[in-house]
C-alpha cells in the first residue's frame, strides 16, 4: 500500500497497461478514456483493512467498472436514482450485509424517493427534512446521518464539503432535532458519516475523528456503522505523496474501539473514497490537431476538450501529461506549451490554474498527428463529460489481464439528437 509515497510522471509514454498507445487508437480512435484494471484492483487492496469499502460512484459510474468492483467485494454509495439503478444493472444486492448500495444525498427527488421506498434502501441523510420525508413512505427504515462539523477541507472551494458555506450535510447544532424526527417517525439511526471535503492532513483529521466521537455520544447506542468518509487523496504532480493509510486507519480504528467500548457492542468502520479508487486507473488519449504559435505561447490544439475532460476549467486542475509520438520518435529537449482543446471557449486550456490563468507545461516537442495523454483522468472525466458545441461523448475502455474492452461506444449523431424532436408548425 501507499504509505506517504511520492509520485514520478514521465513525459514520453508509448503504452498503457501494456497496450500501445498507437495500437488502443488505431482501433478506437480519438479523443478516448482508457482504464487500467490492475491499477483499481490495487487501490482496493489498499484499504483491506477497512470493513467496508464503499465506493462513491459519482467519480466514475460505468457499469463494467461498478461490476468488477463488486466482484472485488466492494459496495457503493448513489448519489441520485439513476446511480441506484446503475449499481441494480451492475448486480449489486440493496439487502445485503452491509446494504450494497446506499442512497446518499442532502434531498429526495420525487424519483429518488420513490425508488427508495420500493427497494427499502438504506439512506444516509445529508438534511433533516430527509428523516421525516422518508418515514412517510417508509416507517421503520434505517438511516445514516451525514453530519458537516462546521468545518472543512478540500483542494479547491469547490471542493469544500464542509462548514457553514457548504451546501452538504446536517449542521451539527441539528443533532438533536434529528433524533426528535426519527421518533416521531420510527426510523432508526444506525449509521453515522461525517464527509468534510476531498484531501485529508492527518492532523485536520484528527478533529473529524473527535467531532464524530461527539456526535455518535449524542446519537448513543442504536449505532452499528460509522464511516470515515472520502476524499482520500491521489498525487496529481510529481513528488505529490499519498496519506500514510496506516495511520489514517488508526485514527479511525482507534475512535471506533472508543464507542464500541461505551456502548458494549461492535461497530462496523466504513470508508468511502471515490477519487482514490479509480483516478489512477484512467487516461485520457487525444491527438493534437494544431500547433500554433500565438505570440510568446506555443499552442498543441487536441481534439478533446473541457467537454471531454472538466476538471481544469472548473477547478484549475492539473493533471499530468505525457506524449506519444507516433513511429516512436522521441526528442530529448522540451518545450513550454500551452494545451487547449477545439471548444468555441478562451476557457478551453487544460493547462490552467484556478481562477482561470492559463499556464505553460514543460513538455516534449510534439507535431500535427502525435497523441498527448492527460493522465490520473479516471475520476470525474468522462462523468462529467457533455455534448457542447455538438460534440460526441467518448468512447471507455477498461484494460484488463492484457485485452483491451470497449465499455462504452463513442457516441454517434444519432445519439446526439435522440431526445430532440421538432414540432409541428401551426397552421
Amino acid at each position: 500500500m501507499p504509505v506517504a509515497a511520492t509520485s514520478t510522471f514521465d513525459l514520453l509514454r508509448t503504452e498503457i497497461a501494456g497496450i500501445e498507445v498507437e495500437k488502443i487508437v488505431s482501433q478506437f480512435g480519438t479523443p478516448c478514456y482508457v482504464y487500467d484494471m490492475q491499477m483499481i484492483r490495487r487501490r482496493v487492496e489498499d484499504l483491506s483493512m477497512f470493513d467496508t469499502i464503499r465506493y462513491a460512484q459519482k467519480a466514475c459510474s460505468n457499469i463494467a467498472i461498478l461490476d468488477r468492483l463488486r466482484r472485488l467485494g466492494v459496495v457503493v454509495d448513489a448519489v441520485s436514482a439513476g446511480e441506484v439503478r446503475r449499481a441494480l444493472a451492475a448486480g449489486f444486492d440493496p439487502h445485503s450485509n452491509p446494504p450494497g448500495i446506499v442512497y446518499t444525498a442532502d434531498v429526495f427527488d420525487r424519483e429518488a424517493l420513490d425508488l427508495v421506498a420500493e427497494r427499502s434502501l438504506h439512506v444516509n441523510c445529508g438534511s433533516p427534512d430527509m428523516i421525516e420525508q422518508l418515514g412517510a413512505v417508509s416507517p421503520g427504515a434505517s438511516v445514516t446521518l451525514r453530519i458537516n462539523p462546521g468545518f472543512g477541507h478540500g483542494h479547491s472551494q469547490k471542493t469544500n464539503t464542509g462548514g457553514p458555506q457548504s451546501k452538504h450535510g446536517i449542521w451539527h447544532m441539528d443533532i438533536d432535532r434529528c433524533l426528535r424526527l426519527a421518533d416521531m417517525h420510527n426510523v432508526a439511526i444506525t449509521g453515522l458519516h461525517m464527509h468534510i471535503g476531498s484531501g485529508t492532513d492527518l492532523e485536520h483529521l484528527s478533529q473529524v475523528c473527535q467531532s464524530l466521537e461527539r456526535t455518535a455520544e449524542q446519537i448513543g447506542r442504536t449505532l452499528t456503522t460509522i464511516s470515515a468518509g472520502g476524499g482520500l487523496p491521489v498525487p496529481y504532480r510529481e513528488g505529490q505523496s499519498y496519506v500514510d493509510l496506516e495511520q489514517y486507519y488508526a485514527l479511525w480504528d482507534q475512535t471506533r474501539k472508543r464507542l464500541e467500548q461505551r456502548f458494549g457492542h461492535p461497530l462496523r468502520l466504513e470508508i468511502e473514497p471515490g477519487r482514490y479508487l479509480v483516478a489512477e486507473s484512467g487516461f485520457l488519449i487525444a491527438e493534437i490537431r494544431a500547433v500554433k504559435q500565438m505570440g510568446e505561447n506555443t499552442f498543441y490544439l487536441l481534439d478533446a476538450g473541457f467537454n471531454d475532460l472538466a476538471r481544469p476549467i472548473l477547478y484549475g486542475a492539473y493533471h499530468p501529461i505525457s506524449i506519444t509520438h507516433r513511429g516512436g520518435v522521441a526528442p530529448s529537449e522540451r518545450i513550454d506549451v500551452v494545451v487547449g482543446g477545439p471548444l468555441c471557449e478562451s476557457g478551453d486550456i487544460f493547462t490552467q490554474e484556478e481562477g482561470g490563468f492559463v499556464a505553460k507545461r514543460s513538455l516534449p516537442p510534439a507535431r500535427v498527428g502525435d497523441f498527448l495523454i492527460l493522465e490520473v483522468a479516471g475520476a470525474y472525466g468522462f462523468v462529467m463529460a457533455s455534448n457542447y458545441n455538438g460534440r460526441y461523448r467518448p468512447p471507455e475502455l477498461l484494460i484488463e489481464d492484457g485485452t483491451v474492452h470497449c465499455i462504452r461506444r463513442r457516441e454517434t449523431f444519432e445519439d446526439l439528437i435522440s431526445g430532440e424532436t421538432i414540432p409541428p408548425v401551426a397552421t
